[in-house]
């Protein structure tokens, strides 16, 4: 059977168009276009227009995770409707897929015996049927046990079509990722590690955070008293924005500046001039910003808010593997965080993340406001 699919995981954006010509490129540029080394995954790259005298270019790729070899009409069905919205959203008409699994024998073994008629050949062939009636040719489709150096790859349409994987680590897909600075990971398990709450963290936090929001509730009460809401949201502006800068410099943060920041973007206005630091000079910074605090919150309404914070910042640089962890964790620790929704809604629709711009904007003209000059637009 399929198990119910993962997040979309979009690839990362660049002027260069992503071109590969070979099926084991392909297959070895996978761990790169998601994030981490896929295991028992189903991936579908979207293939893009073709520009006059030019080849289709990647435009997309999905992942599906795989449980016991096999199909599920009803789950299949789900894949095909995402791959659809995709599709749509890229005006494609043509797919590509890899299915990884290490419970496959190989192109011999026992349970890759066969083409159509083999495990993750009926997955296709289901896949191919149901992306078919919306117009949608899965072109080509290969199987792997592990994306690893001189692994055979094998295609599911074509019993002649074969060939070992090159080394992942050298595909020039990777190497642009790891020369962006976006860490090429050994698991999906692994990503979502970076978000998980770090408790002796969580607990120095805990006990500063009522401190830090009562605090911040006696200089709001002063504020209000004072005719002066305006003065209070640009000072707690700028004290999130000086621990970004403290980021940037190297700090650590300790607890209490950490509290003071999560008090800080309780306030619906700075939280939301918040989104413009991804378009700025000090979007690495803030986005290490966001990430200690997701870190060292447990739970509840500030975790989500740093984790959709966090989550539009992936995005936004076009990680869609990280994003959609951020925004997992966003939704886990509260359901109802009406951006980690509008984000996670955005990121599985394929929504490009220069789409996503006005929200950046927005943060700009909120902080301009508050009488805060953040900058020029940089990205």
């Amino acid at each position: 059977m399929l198990a119910q699919p993962s997040p979309l995981y979009r690839a990362g954006y660049s002027a260069r168009p992503l071109r590969v010509d070979d099926p084991g490129e392909l297959i070895a540029a996978l761990p790169a276009m998601v994030g981490f080394y896929p295991h028992r995954s189903l991936i579908v790259a979207v293939l893009g227009p073709a520009e006059p005298g030019a080849s289709h270019g990647i435009a997309a790729v999905l992942r599906f995770d795989l449980e016991p070899v096999g199909a599920r009409r009803g789950l299949v069905g789900s894949f095909a409707e995402l791959i659809g919205q995709i599709c749509a959203a890229e005006r494609a008409t043509e797919t590509l897929a890899v299915v990884v699994d290490d419970r496959l024998g190989g192109p011999l073994g026992k349970a890759g015996r066969g083409r159509r008629g083999s495990p993750p050949g009926a997955l296709i062939a289901a896949l191919a049927k149901r992306l078919g009636a919306d117009g949608i040719r899965v072109g080509s489709a290969w199987a792997v046990t592990a994306i690893e150096e001189n692994r055979p790859w094998w295609s599911l349409l074509d019993g002649s079509d074969r060939g070992t994987v090159p080394d992942p680590s050298a595909s020039t897909v990777a190497l642009a990722h790891v020369l962006d600075g976006r860490p090429i990971l050994r698991s999906r398990a692994e990503l979502t590690e970076r978000v998980a709450a770090d408790p002796a963290l969580c607990a120095e936090v805990g006990v500063q955070l009522d401190s830090a929001v009562a605090v911040a509730r006696d200089r709001f009460a002063r504020a209000v008293r004072h005719d002066d809401v305006t003065g209070y949201r640009r000072r707690a502006l700028e004290r999130v924005l000086w621990q970004v800068a403290n980021i940037e410099s190297g700090a650590v943060l300790a607890a209490p500046e950490i509290a003071e920041v999560v008090a800080a973007l309780r306030d619906r206005v700075v939280r939301d001039a918040m989104f413009a630091l991804a378009a700025s000079d000090h979007a690495a910074a803030a986005e290490r910003l966001w990430l200690t605090l997701v870190r060292g919150l447990p739970s509840g309404r500030d975790r989500a808010e740093s984790a959709a914070l966090l989550g539009y910042s992936a995005y936004f640089r076009g990680d869609g593997p990280f994003a959609g962890i951020a925004l997992e964790a966003a939704l886990e620790a509260d359901p109802g965080n009406a951006m980690a929704i509008l984000l996670e809604t955005s990121l599985r629709a394929g929504m490009r993340p220069e789409q996503l711009r006005r929200l950046a904007r927005s943060g700009y003209d909120a902080a301009a406001w508050l009488g805060v000059d953040l900058g020029p637009v940089v990205r």
